[in-house]
């Protein structure tokens, strides 16, 4: 069995830690997700990435009770869907997250979508703001947000998330968004890391990398986003996967092969179309 390594952290602008690799829970629901997440936290991993709309956070809390880890060494965060982004609504489903994972308080809560057509982020920040001043969140982000959003917070409110999590994978580098990201000690997280197992996996500049380094072109993805200073968090079942996903911290790319990932990314490399400028989820 392959060796469990210890994650690093990595610290947000105020002041706490975020593991450097995190598991992502979405589509993981019932009897069957508890099980991957308890054998994920039983295998290592320390961040358990939630979301109201996963319809999960329940199976999330049970695999952090049946771990028997104390909470202050899990990394839990959730996400608020676009149809409660009303202040009222908002505080009420941070409690309501809360509740179904019967936590006293999350370490990081995100606005999933900015859905800019409503025009009712800022309201949704001030809310997730008022959460954190009464301890129900530790850490407050956003996901999918473009710098003209997050700039609309900072005029707004004058706080600064200190995540934004985005679709990142080789086709879709996100290098102006990360830009923007490190500018403001935001720290950016990646969904689908690995292309939702796309035509990513099979690229040849993959492949022939790996070859190289003798690692798998997943783990050389996950490492890629890791050394662009980008915290991945893939989804993965079996306990081998789970344990390959870790193994990044072994090894390192080169500038050279740094850039021949770089270069794969496309204008129009996002895998399902969805532009947060106008894109809505609700």
């Amino acid at each position: 069995m392959t060796q469990q390594i210890n994650i690093p952290s990595l610290k947000l602008h105020d002041g706490h830690q975020i593991p450097a690799l995190g598991f992502g829970t979405y589509t993981l629901k019932g009897k069957a997700g508890v099980d991957v997440m308890l054998r994920a936290l039983n295998n290592g991993y320390r961040l358990l990435d939630s979301a109201f709309n996963y319809e999960n956070e329940g199976a999330v809390g049970e695999a952090f009770r049946q771990s028997g880890l104390e909470r202050k060494d899990v990394f839990i965060s959730s996400k608020l869907p676009g149809r409660r982004h009303p202040y009222k609504q908002a505080i009420e489903t941070i409690e309501e997250s809360l509740y179904r994972m019967q936590l006293d308080y999350l370490d990081l809560y995100l606005i999933h979508w900015p859905n800019p057509k409503q025009g009712l982020y800022v309201e949704a920040w001030q809310a997730l703001i008022e959460a954190q001043k009464q301890g129900l969140i530790k850490s407050i982000g956003v996901s999918n947000f473009l710098p003209e959003h997050i700039d609309t917070l900072q005029r707004e409110t004058g706080v600064l998330p200190v995540i934004n999590q985005v679709e990142l994978h080789p086709y879709f580098n996100q290098a102006a968004q990360r830009q923007y990201d490190q500018s403001k000690q935001i720290l950016t997280m990646a969904w689908s890391p690995l292309g939702r197992g796309s035509e990513v996996i099979k690229n040849d500049v993959l492949q022939q990398i790996a070859q190289e380094l003798n690692y798998s072109v997943q783990q050389v993805i996950l490492r890629w986003q890791h050394q662009l200073g980008v915290i991945p968090i893939p989804k993965a079942s079996s306990d081998k996967n789970q344990l390959a996903n870790q193994e990044i911290f072994n090894f390192s790319l080169s500038d050279e092969q740094m850039q021949r990932i770089n270069q794969l990314t496309r204008a129009d490399g996002r895998l399902a179309n969805q532009n947060p400028a106008v894109y809505e989820e609700f």
